[in-house]
């Protein structure tokens, strides 16, 4: 059961072993030594900006890339955090506002997952023990893969499904619930990891319903809480307090020398039938604890922000929440599907490392950019047949960039080829801004 107070029988389990297994099976499932044993990326450094601390922006096919990534000590289990946003198996092609191609989502089924899974078994190898990975996906494939992360980082290693707000309702439900949800899968690699409980402000509305009384000597609200807790104890804590005892099936929270000193400081309440109840100040509160469902980080897109112009761009502020909730400063980041760059940056602003890495050309260019000259506000949509929007262009001191970075190509690829006046126009743009720092 979800809530009540713990009864004391205890049952057998139904099976042999203490936890049931299960994984999932399909055809082209290949081996974890065949994914740890796979060919590695040859890449090549073509842009370098000489400051402390080199991040690292690849060009490059992720798998082969990743496969390069844990050969290098320095990399492989010192990542500190992973955050993922990979194609949902759509089935659909992704332009920029510009209607610049950027990627084609064409993986479905077992190829999808089989996709996801090699990967995320490289990742985890990169992760560091104290390390966390997020991963973003919607109702396509979130099932599924949820299963195969519990297989890769163990299930007592789940922390969160986590479901954001996408965007706001939709009048047209195709005889169906509107969908406006999507989720993130929250795992650690092991349960020594790094958490820095993030808080939501008290809104006006929420304090008046949860901080309902004000003191009458101080001024300050309150909110009264039980003082037992559930399920009995034989210790200090079941022993009675000024002649009572918990209530049945319960334990006080606290010994009853401890109970006695709060009372001494005025911060039990009793009641006109002689109940007490903890005072639970308001100025003592941090705040509320985020919970699992985020309702403030509609996709960048849905919103009047400014943005990169490409698809698929999250809210910059969801990053923020996740890169601040479980990394610290100085800690190694990592996107292998860094698209529009929004982790990347928010990374760097943060005062993080990263490394980010795509196959699409359109990724790198427009997360260099993003770096370099920061976003600019958009029209709500794109006409396919007349002008663009018109955009406000972009200026200097909007730079995120501001320590070292190497920009690496994977040679011998099947992407499309970079050509050298767009690296000399990267190594340009990278460095003139460097040196105005």
């Amino acid at each position: 059961m979800a809530t009540g107070i713990p009864g004391k029988t205890k049952y057998k389990n139904f099976t042999n072993s203490s936890q049931l297994s299960f994984r999932l099976e399909y055809e082209g499932k290949v081996s974890l030594e065949e994914i740890l044993d796979s060919p590695s990326a040859k890449l090549s450094c073509v842009v370098r900006v000489d400051k402390p601390i080199n991040n690292k922006l690849i060009y490059g096919e992720n798998f082969r890339v990743l496969r390069n990534l844990s050969e290098h000590s320095d990399v492989a289990g010192k990542i500190g955090l992973i955050y993922i946003d990979p194609p949902y198996a759509t089935g659909l092609g992704f332009e920029s506002r510009q209607q610049a191609y950027a990627y084609q989502d064409f993986r479905e089924g077992v190829d999808y997952l089989e996709f996801i899974r090699q990967r995320l078994v490289l990742l985890r190898e990169l992760l560091a023990n104290h390390g966390s990975i997020y991963v973003h996906l919607d109702q396509n494939m979130a099932f599924p893969v949820k299963i195969l992360m519990d297989e890769i980082f163990g299930s007592k290693n789940f922390r969160n499904w986590i479901t954001r707000k996408k965007c706001n309702p939709k009048n047209y439900t195709r005889n169906q619930y509107g969908n406006i949800s999507d989720y993130i899968l929250f795992y650690t690699k092991t349960d020594d990891y790094v958490w820095n409980q993030p808080f939501e402000s008290w809104t006006d509305d929420k304090v008046i319903k949860e901080y309902q009384y004000i003191e009458e000597e101080t001024g300050r609200r309150y909110k009264k809480v039980p003082i037992h807790a559930p399920g009995e104890r034989k210790g200090a804590t079941g022993q009675p307090w000024r002649g009572m005892l918990p209530p049945p099936g319960k334990h006080w929270q606290y010994t009853p020398e401890t109970l006695e000193e709060m009372d001494k400081r005025g911060e039990i309440y009793w009641s006109s039938t002689g109940n007490p109840r903890r005072k639970v100040y308001l100025d003592q509160s941090k705040g509320i604890g985020v919970q699992d469902i985020w309702l403030d980080f509609k996709d960048a897109h849905n919103q009047n922000i400014k943005i990169t112009g490409y698809p698929t761009e999250k809210n910059p502020e969801l990053l923020q929440r996740i890169i601040m909730a479980s990394s610290n400063p100085g800690d190694l980041i990592l996107d292998a599907f860094v698209g529009s760059g929004t982790t990347v940056a928010v990374a760097e602003e943060l005062q993080r490392q990263w490394i980010g890495i795509d196959n699409s050309l359109l990724a790198i260019e427009t997360t260099i950019y993003r770096l370099v000259k920061g976003t600019q506000a958009m029209g709500d949509f794109t006409k396919r047949n007349g002008s663009l929007p018109k955009q406000e262009p972009l200026i200097n001191t909007n730079r995120i960039l501001k320590s070292g970075l190497e920009v690496y190509l994977e040679m011998e690829s099947e992407l499309d080829q970079v050509a050298e006046s767009q690296i000399e126009d990267w190594n340009n743009l990278l460095n003139f801004q460097a040196n105005l720092w």
